[in-house]
């Protein structure tokens, strides 16, 4: 039973995996630009595994910024991953032992977080250990040709790289919403709320990981109020 769930996480991965491919590319470059080498861009990649979080380290490397300032900015902006990692550990049965929860808390990231949450029961380690085989190394390997040869390629071909995630995003969310009208509502509202707040300069000047964290809590905690998930009801005992 593990082997499969670890082969289907597998098959599951490949696409994460050449989205990574492409997005990380461009952070290579960015990592290049910083000064930094492509040993030392690709370790981040592999130990890190969050665009915003080492973007933002890496435009702090090149201004020269202080350690503790890259800590605090880097918490910041990987702060949604928290709100994540607490839905995953409601996710995976309570039989999911301490050192499968913490290697799968070291690979949260938004796009194996929304294949996992996917899943109709509860969640295998394994799974989500198959799609970690083949993705990571993905995000990593595209850091690596970014750092490398990102420079050759012209400024346009780099920016139509980095929006390979989303046709991926699309695909998760399209079949929930197609099945749920409650969820459609959810994911427009979320849309049209994240544009607003992007375009209001109060909310505009906060990290894009907290804007992110207050839509979500925000949007979710009122889903959950006027529309709660019925619960089956529990077989009664023997008359």
């Amino acid at each position: 039973m593990h082997a499969k769930q670890f082969t289907r996480g597998m098959r599951v991965g490949v696409p994460i995996c050449l989205g990574y491919l492409a997005v990380s590319f461009t952070l290579g470059i960015t990592a290049k630009n910083a000064g930094l080498s492509a040993f030392q861009a690709t370790l981040t990649s592999f130990l890190v595994n969050a665009s915003a979080g080492q973007y933002a380290a890496f435009t702090l490397i090149a201004s020269q910024g202080g350690y503790l300032e890259m800590a605090l900015l880097t918490l910041v902006t990987n702060a949604r991953y928290l709100l994540m990692s607490c839905s995953l550990s409601q996710k995976l049965s309570p039989q999911t032992r301490l050192w499968q929860r913490c290697t799968v808390g070291f690979a949260v990231t938004d796009e194996m977080f929304g294949m996992a949450i996917a899943e109709p029961e509860d969640l295998s380690p394994f799974y989500y250990f198959g799609m970690m085989t083949v993705a990571m190394p993905g995000w990593a390997l595209g850091t690596f040709l970014g750092t490398s040869v990102g420079n050759i390629l012209p400024a346009n071909v780099v920016s139509a790289l980095s929006v390979g995630l989303y046709g991926m995003f699309l695909a998760v969310i399209i079949p929930a919403a197609r099945k749920s009208k409650v969820i459609l509502g959810v994911v427009a509202v979320s849309m049209g709320v994240s544009l607003l707040l992007a375009s209001i300069p109060l909310f505009a000047q906060l990290a894009e990981g907290t804007r992110i964290i207050l839509i979500t809590v925000g949007i979710s905690a009122g889903a959950a109020l006027l529309f709660p998930v019925k619960e089956e009801k529990e077989a009664s005992h023997g008359a």
